[in-house]
């Protein structure tokens, strides 16, 4: 994700108006609202010069005029501050809905991604993405972003209105303004790179912070809770560095904008006194411009410090687009796809050859084929490919070279609405949701009631299981199921698995953490619950392979030997090997 192109922090802000509909709905009706706001602003400095020069006219005091003037100067300030109150309910609203859409946008490319894509990047740079870098676009669109739209719309008008009081001064002013606006331009840049490190430091203590919870309990039983802490303390320190600097860099543009403010009224105050006394230019049109002066500098200080908002916004687009940019691998046809057919599933693999990013390949040119309802054992040496192979099959990863048919059809051209509902998957550590027991096991069919969950433990032989819970099928598992046993959760798995009544059944290890207790009776449900059901077991315990109807030996990214258990053992290969290490205790698998 790292690989995209650099955003400038203007680019990523139209890009973000140009692609999401939300922060485009009703935007010509707001920039009317902030024109027409603006513009009724600039009646104040008109009618108080009606006012100043009203005494000098005719050598009198013309009561009328100044009452008249003050009047309707005080009728355009309460309309002003109305129409520009509407204007930021409007962009707050819009920003709002835009933001959403984004997160949502956001997060489900995340979830169609194939998860070796997901696996690159570190848990807490993610969710990074979708929460602080989002936040942080937040905070400008409802704060920064009004600013700037009102704030560039008054400095525009008001240079215009100034052309009309005074040639000079406005020319002064638009010179002083061109020369900071240059020079803001070149500054941005610089805080621009300090806020994309500054959020990428707060990527960075995120990870480190839900490695050191999630992994507490490892982390204490090996001691190390003294690297775990200086780890997330050199993190911290480097996030701290970082916004630091983006924090001086950005102190440092408010200061120039208090100079800038000071120096433009100053010349202005010397350049109008002497156009005054040259009788070019009224005590009312001086006064009038004063006030024009103080509706320029107010905006540009605002737009000043919403360049730090901008660019700490515009490094949360930046990584937001990021992930909006990289490429699906995995393509989802959809309507246009073919759904698998109905019954058991056979499976072909052709040519499979699969290698993970760059690197070297992990399977080399697999070639098989699975029969209707058989039930397939998957061994080999640690790293030999077969969990791999598994979640190919499965299409959680897309294939490389070669092809995997379903039932007679092409994986890639399976609708994954349809290839979810028939091909099930358990890894080897279940991922359990805080939630219960029964709300994990449904997350395998969303519309299964009570009674379905309870059916389900019965056909497995764990009721016994579930009912010794705290609290039955109600027990609340914790996060990822830290409150159940290892086995406990690959319990939870399965059941979630069996519910769906798949037609073809990936197990990747799925009963490795279970114990010898409870391992008889899910030996039992698992004989009875595949029977006539395609299933791929990934098995290190090779009492699995013996009772399977085939077994795939892979070795180095091969698959060297396909037959029954007697079979392999007869031909004295690398299977035989394996079992006869196993049965003496010494397995490595």
């Amino acid at each position: 994700m790292s690989d995209q192109p650099r955003l400038a922090a203007r680019e990523a802000v139209v890009r973000a108006l140009r692609d999401v509909d939300a922060f485009r709905k009703g935007i010509w009706l707001t920039l009317f609202l902030i024109l027409i706001g603006t513009s009724v602003n600039l009646v104040t400095p008109i009618y108080v010069q009606r006012i100043v020069d009203a005494g000098q006219f005719g050598g009198g005091f013309d009561r009328a005029v100044v009452l008249r003037s003050g009047g309707v100067a005080v009728v355009a300030i309460f309309a002003a501050a109305t129409i520009n109150r509407l204007a930021n309910i409007r962009i707050g609203v819009a920003a709002t809905n835009g933001l959403h859409e984004l997160r949502a946008r956001t997060f489900g490319r995340l979830q169609h991604q194939s998860i070796l894509v997901t696996q690159e990047e570190r848990r807490g740079a993610l969710v990074s993405r979708v929460t602080n870098d989002i936040e942080r676009i937040q905070e400008f669109m409802e704060w920064g972003g009004v600013g700037l739209l009102v704030g560039t719309g008054r400095v525009v008008i008001t240079l215009i209105v100034m052309l009309w009081y005074s040639l000079p001064l406005a020319g002064a002013v638009i010179g002083a303004t061109a020369v900071y606006a240059v020079m803001l331009f070149l500054f941005q840049r610089i805080l621009g790179r300090a806020h994309d490190k500054a959020r990428v430091a707060v990527a960075d203590v995120l990870s480190v912070t839900g490695e050191a919870v999630s992994g507490m309990p490892i982390i204490r039983a090996y001691g190390a809770e003294r690297h775990t802490h200086d780890k997330l303390d050199a993190a911290l320190e480097t996030e701290f560095k970082a916004d630091f600097r983006a924090s001086m860099l950005a102190n440092a543009l408010f200061a120039t904008a208090e100079t800038f403010t000071g120096l433009i009224t100053a010349g202005v105050v010397a350049l109008g006194i002497g156009l005054g006394l040259a009788g070019s230019l009224t005590a009312g049109e001086l006064i009038a411009f004063f006030f024009l002066v103080a509706l320029l500098v107010d905006p540009i200080q605002t737009m000043v410090e919403t360049v730090d908002a901008a660019q700490s916004a515009g490094a949360g687009l930046r990584r937001i687009f990021e992930v909006l940019d990289t490429p699906i691998e995995m393509v989802d046809p959809g309507v246009d796809g073919t759904p698998l057919p109905e019954g058991n599933l056979g499976v072909e693999v052709r040519g499979l050859t699969f290698a993970y990013g760059d690197g070297p390949p992990v399977l080399h040119d697999v070639n098989v084929t699975i029969e209707p309802g058989e039930r397939i054992a998957i061994v080999g040496e640690t790293g030999s490919g077969k969990t791999t192979f598994a979640k190919l099959v499965a299409r959680l990863m897309e294939a490389g070279e070669g092809e995997i048919l379903l039932g007679g059809v092409p994986v890639q051209i399976v609708p994954f609405g349809s290839l979810r509902r028939r091909v099930g998957y358990v890894p080897q550590e279940g991922f359990l949701h805080d939630a219960t027991v029964e709300e994990n096991v449904r997350y395998g069919l969303l519309e299964a009631t009570l009674e379905d969950i309870r059916q389900a433990f019965v056909d497995l032989e764990l009721l016994d299981w579930v009912r010794s819970l705290p609290e039955g099928s109600e027990t609340e598992v914790g996060e990822r199921g830290s409150r159940l046993s290892a086995g406990e959760r690959q319990l939870v798995a399965l059941v979630r698995a069996w519910i769906r009544d798949v037609d073809l059944l990936l197990l990747d290890e799925a009963t490795s953490a279970v114990d010898p207790a409870l391992e008889v009776s899910l030996r039992n449900a698992l004989n009875h619950l595949l029977k006539g059901r395609t299933s791929l077991t990934v098995a290190h315990r090779l009492s699995t392979a013996e009772a399977s109807d085939r077994v795939l030996v892979f070795d180095k990214g091969r698959l060297v030997e396909v037959g029954t258990h007697d079979e392999l053992l007869a031909m004295g290969g690398v299977y035989a090997l394996m079992h006869a290490d196993w049965v003496a205790g010494t397995a490595t698998v």
